[in-house]
């Protein structure tokens, strides 16, 4: 529990009402909660301010909220956040190195780190300070992984992956899992073997059962700050340049460079050696099936920019309405 002038003093904003509100923790505008704090940070959900039960509200104009306790921020979803990680849990399960976890001597695990039970730490592995490992991860060999970084249950890192500070692991990921690179041949597919890493940057979050694959030759490389949702895949060799945000089911195929900064919608993806530039942003259910150039938004399936798909959708409209008038004036002509 703590006061509502702390918080305020959190996120550096400006108190109104009773400084000394207790808030205990946090709840959503619409169903907010006596004893805790809320947000709000469109308008249009200002219809919720006089209906909710949450105690104060921050927002980014004192007129939004009456005479209601708030702190006034320039950036109210900002503030909520470090509200947030105020009265989030640490989220350690365990401290220490669990009696069922299996490691091999020759790794070396950092200090103030945590390792569940039925964990598998392979030869060689390098695993930096304030990591948590939950239940059930497999770790191969020659994996390193950097500082304060946070491995859900059931993760399978694959041998010689690296992984930098800070990252995020969800349950379900597998990273450094053959590519499919296979050669047909008389009706049979010979295996192509996939030699290349997984290296992973700084910063970085990887949502559940989202998988990348190693490399075949070159590695496969996810830059710094990238985050991705759940049920991800990407292929080897593909490179995802720093900051990009891929949402849930994107699919990128074998040796794509994807530029930095650049946003995809759920369920879209790009076929294999295309190149997209820095800051392209592609709507759900997009198809990169060409080089792109970056700082324009696409959508369809090929990919266009999405201007250009308007008015080919337009048009389409247009040519399907006068196609049923024609239609209709021959009905009217042959009677």
């Amino acid at each position: 529990m703590t006061s509502l002038k702390e918080l305020g003093d959190l996120v550096g904003g400006k108190v109104v009402g009773d400084p000394q509100l207790s808030i205990d923790g946090v709840s959503s505008l619409d169903t907010g909660e006596e004893g805790t704090i809320t947000y709000l940070y469109k308008k249009k959900f200002q219809k919720f301010v006089e209906t909710t039960n949450a105690s104060a509200i921050i927002v980014s104009d004192e007129a939004l909220i009456g005479k209601k306790n708030g702190i006034i921020v320039d950036d109210p979803r900002l503030a909520f956040v470090k509200v947030l990680e105020f009265f989030s849990d640490d989220m350690r399960e365990y401290e220490g190195v669990h009696s069922n976890a299996i490691i091999a001597k020759s790794a070396q695990i950092g200090t103030s780190t945590d390792i569940g039970p039925n964990v598998v730490i392979g030869e060689n592995v390098l695993i930096g300070d304030n990591v948590v490992i939950g239940p059930n991860n497999v770790i191969g060999p020659n994996v390193s992984i950097g500082n304060n970084c946070r491995l859900f249950s059931n993760i399978h890192i694959c041998s010689d992956s690296k992984i930098g500070n800070n990252c995020i692991l969800h349950s379900g990921v597998i990273i450094g899992a053959d590519g499919f690179g296979f050669i047909s041949v008389d009706d049979s597919h010979v295996k192509i073997p996939q030699i290349g890493k997984v290296v992973i940057g700084n910063d970085v979050e990887i949502g559940a059962n989202s998988t990348i694959d190693r490399g075949t030759v070159a590695d496969t490389i996810v830059h710094d700050l990238c985050k991705f949702d759940n049920g991800v895949q990407i292929g080897h060799n593909v490179t995802v340049g720093k900051g990009c945000l891929l949402t849930a089911h994107v699919t990128i195929a074998g040796s794509t460079k994807i530029g930095e900064y650049c946003a995809f919608g759920g369920q879209s993806g790009a076929i294999d050696n295309v190149t997209i530039g820095d800051r392209a942003i592609f709507a759900c259910y997009t198809a990169v099936t060409k080089d792109l150039p970056g700082g324009k938004m696409y959508s369809g399936a090929p990919a266009r920019e999405i201007k250009e798909k308007n008015k080919r959708d337009a048009l389409y409209f247009d040519v399907s309405r006068l196609k049923k008038r024609i239609e209709f004036i021959e009905k009217a002509i042959n009677k």
